[in-house]
């Protein structure tokens, strides 16, 4: 039986010879994204403006009536609430951002718990309030302040760690390709204003984290054909490279992306950001791998001489 190839051995595409259009584009996406995060901002979640978080057990019923819940919390006038069950699925949290004013007047908060408790106990009779936390918009800041500064030693940690393991062009090659990255997936939640919260960090983590594996893949690539074809034009030989660890790209991506569009479609709206910002990124980070990281070796003048040692020197 023959295996599957969704990529031919003796592929041959010159990805380089698009090497200035597709910059063009990278460039005015990435200046795109950060004028509306600029302009829109993210629409931060309960995690990152302050919130309250009311957990309810229904001691009589197998699973909780969540969307019967959404309507009639969302009825009040409070927002669009989170819902979501955790340990059994009678046992749900409620998260609502805090109501205007209520860092000046704490009883805002509460005369909201109230009335959300008062209107679930009145519609369901086994309703039992478990807890009601708050939290105030100043620990939220600091969250969000922590979660961003996260963000950005990631992308300095892993641009490093290319730095020591290749040569400093490849490590800021991998930088500029993180920006990429980065930048397109907070435009995309600057222009829906989809909920930004610790969740959609977790995402851009995830996605920093898949950008430095194809990356380093196609890197590594780039370094073995440096060695073997001394006298290759480097436009070649990244095409070379690019198409050698093509297959490999392809199959990856693909797989992720199955699972990613079934978990956007029939999964729970909680991880609907969740699942938006992972397709969106293994798309830019498959494109960037080669339409950012590669071409930034030919402007930092990257060759055979100044990456492998001489015929007369001793090879590390």
């Amino acid at each position: 039986m023959r295996l599957l190839k969704l990529v031919p051995d003796n592929t041959n595409l010159h990805f380089l010879k698009w090497q200035w259009p597709t910059t063009i584009i990278s460039v005015a996406l990435m200046l795109a994204s950060w004028a509306l995060l600029f302009t829109h901002g993210l629409n931060m979640g309960v995690d990152f403006v302050g919130g309250q978080m009311i957990r309810v057990s229904f001691t009589q019923s197998a699973s909780a009536p969540v969307a019967q819940l959404r309507g009639e919390v969302e009825a009040l006038g409070y927002g669009e609430p989170i819902i979501q069950t955790f340990g059994k699925p009678n046992e749900i949290s409620i998260r609502l951002r805090l109501p205007e004013g209520s860092d000046k007047d704490a009883g805002l908060a509460d005369a909201m718990a109230k009335r959300i408790t008062a209107t679930i106990k009145a519609a369901h009779a086994d309703a039992r309030v478990d807890g009601v936390d708050s939290v105030s918009g100043k620990v939220s800041k600091e969250l969000g302040w922590t979660a961003f500064k996260a963000l950005g030693f990631a992308c300095i940690a892993i641009s490093l760690f290319i730095w020591f393991r290749f040569e400093w062009q490849f490590g800021v090659g991998a930088l500029v390709s993180l920006v990429h990255d980065v930048s397109l997936v907070l435009g995309l939640f600057a222009v829906t204003q989809m909920e930004f919260d610790l969740t959609i960090v977790a995402a851009i983590l995830t996605v920093i984290g898949y950008s430095l594996n194809d990356t380093i893949v196609v890197y590594d690539r780039i370094r073995e054909n440096l060695k073997k074809y001394r006298k290759m034009p480097l436009e070649e030989l990244l095409d070379l490279s690019v198409n050698e660890t093509l297959a490999r790209t392809v199959v990856t991506s693909a797989t992720m992306l199955i699972t990613l569009v079934a978990l956007l479609l029939l999964g729970p709206k909680v991880i609907f950001g969740f699942s938006a910002a992972l397709i969106l990124g293994i798309f830019v980070c498959t494109y960037s791998s080669i339409y950012a990281a590669a071409p930034m070796l030919i402007w930092l003048k990257v060759n055979a001489s100044s990456f492998v040692p001489g015929e007369g020197e001793k090879e590390a």
